[in-house]
């Protein structure tokens, strides 16, 4: 490869990419050696163990020449494969090191803010999972990817000397495996992609549960939060199984098409030394060297076996190769979700998980801004990416630097056990929460009476979906930051859609609020709407 080509493969592929492919160059090469000779070992010892069987068969007696080559191929084999199965761990080992020292380096340099930014799942996941994915792509996938070119050739020049006609039909099955390839790589991918995603996803989710573990415990909703990361749990082990699955059924069409084709050679050799068919290039051999065809023929196919067992690292180092750009490229501030990269608050080049792109669009310091569009279109991914709940595909993120915590308003807020005061102020000293509960309707509730001494059991089991999100809001309305709402009328009967309404316009007017929303009343109200679920041309002009 030519330093030009080096220098474009360099700055189309991820950086993270590039530095893997630096740390395992020296290394890799080694590697490559002892396979090419644990290759030519192995045509050593098809040839002896092949002229040692025909001359059993054929004389009864023992090649002893035959069987000592024999002995010492199957000894060398194997050391050869245990120095390349260590050469190969160790490598991988050291090019993840090398990933993990790199990031925390760059993580190190970031300056404080920049790095609180970053969203957790991702710096979970970039340190733990992305670089051993890498590292087998570069390492194991590229070992595999050489000898699936190397590997053949020499077993059908081995074969040719013998008979050329036996090498062609083995190199006329390699077209074959080369579209299959191509078909699936495309679908592997995909799957990798969501597979990753799943993984940043619930990431975030659990270093999100754990920081709030003490309010969740006190509000008992401890259950309630174990089914939620169990579904993410559920949707992580799904993409696994669905990259696994693509692999495995990759590897079964190639056993296919190996298994038969060994078959027709056989046939051939068969009809051949029984004087049944004058075949070219399988009459007239002799027993060692049928038998030596028959040997060659399965190492023909086993670099593209091997190359299809690591095709999925592929996918998933790739993956991680996009995922790990938060870190490792060189506009790095400008890459992570929640980064102040940007040159406006606002979101650039998002793309969502199962809702796709979504147009470039700004956010004021303070407003009412909607998120809209059909169920199913990203309005609620897109509050949680906004929020920092969840990651996007693609894409970054910035917030109007307000200085204070964001809200989140849904149906699962947790609520402590205790009264409606104690829940409203959730720890806050001395609020004005009886203004907050008066504005929503919390203080002459007729399904729930006692004011700010209503009782809210364990779990908040004695609250409605409804009362829930009212107690949300009446929060909001006591902090000064930015607000994330998902669905806050959507539970609510007319007279209390219209209260949260108020009271969301009201927090507007000093802070950003978002809302995803099927209301029209409350979209109409909104200073911007986002709609999904649209052309992005049609997005930009809404």
């Amino acid at each position: 490869m030519t330093r030009r080509s080096l220098r474009a493969r360099s700055a189309s592929e991820p950086a993270a990419l590039t530095l893997a492919r630096g740390a395992a160059r020296a290394g890799l090469s080694r590697l490559h050696g002892l396979q090419a000779l644990r290759c030519a070992v192995t045509l050593g010892l098809a040839v002896a163990l092949a002229r040692l069987a025909g001359a059993l068969i054929e004389t009864g007696e023992c090649d002893g020449l035959a069987l000592g080559v024999a002995g010492a191929c199957l000894l060398a084999g194997a050391g050869l494969a245990r120095a390349i199965e260590a050469r190969s761990a160790a490598l991988e080992a050291e090019v993840a090191v090398a990933l993990v020292d790199a990031a925390e380096a760059r993580l190190a340099a970031m300056p404080a803010r920049a790095a609180a930014d970053l969203p957790r799942g991702a710096v979970i996941a970039g340190l733990q999972r992305h670089p051993g994915a890498l590292a087998r792509l570069v390492v194991g996938h590229a070992a595999a990817r050489r000898m699936m070119a190397l590997g053949p050739v020499l077993t059908a020049g081995a074969v040719a000397v013998v008979s050329w006609q036996a090498a062609l039909a083995l190199l006329l099955a390699t077209p074959v495996m080369i579209v299959f390839f191509a078909l699936v790589g495309g679908m592997i991918r995909e799957r990798a992609a969501a597979q990753e995603a799943a993984l940043g996803r619930l990431a975030t989710q659990l270093a999100d549960r754990v920081r709030t573990l003490p309010t969740i415990l006190s509000a008992h909703g401890l259950p309630r939060e174990m089914a939620k990361l169990d579904r993410r749990l559920e949707t992580y082990a799904d993409g696994t199984m669905g990259v696994l699955a693509v692999a495995f059924l990759n590897a079964g069409v190639l056993d296919f098409f190996a298994s038969l084709a060994i078959a027709i050679l056989a046939v051939f050799l068969g009809l051949g030394h029984l004087g049944l068919a004058e075949v070219p290039g399988f009459a007239g051999l002799a027993l060692w060297q049928s038998l030596l065809i028959l040997l060659l023929a399965p190492e023909y196919f086993l670099p593209f076996r091997r190359y299809a067992e690591l095709y999925h690292a592929k996918a998933e180092g790739e993956a991680a190769a996009d995922a790990l750009a938060w870190v490792f490229s060189e506009d790095a501030e400008t890459v992570p979700e929640r980064g102040p990269g940007l040159a406006a608050p606002g979101a650039r080049g998002l793309v969502l998980p199962h809702a796709g792109p979504v147009a470039d669009f700004d956010l004021p310091e303070t407003g009412l801004v909607a998120l809209t569009g059909p169920s199913g279109a990203g309005k609620s991914t897109l509050l949680r990416v906004l929020a920092g709940v969840e990651l996007p595909l693609a894409g970054t993120v910035r917030l109007p630097d307000q200085g204070h915590p964001a809200t989140w308003v849904s149906l699962d807020t947790p609520i402590p056990a205790g009264t409606l005061g104690v829940a409203i102020a959730d720890g806050r000293p001395v609020p004005p929460e009886a203004a907050a509960a008066a504005s929503l309707g919390l203080d002459d509730d007729p399904h729930w009476p006692g004011g700010l001494d209503a009782p809210v059991r364990a779990g908040a089991e004695n609250l409605s979906g409804g009362q829930r999100v009212r107690v949300a809001v009446a929060r909001l309305l006591l902090r000064p930051g930015p607000a994330f709402c998902d669905e806050p009328t959507a539970k609510l009967d007319p007279a209390n859609a219209a209260r949260v309404r108020r009271a969301l316009a009201a927090a507007a007017r000093t802070r950003l609020v978002v809302v995803a929303t099927h209301d029209p009343a409350l979209a109409a109200m909104a200073d911007r709407r986002i709609a999904l679920g649209a052309p992005i041309s049609e997005r930009q002009a809404a």
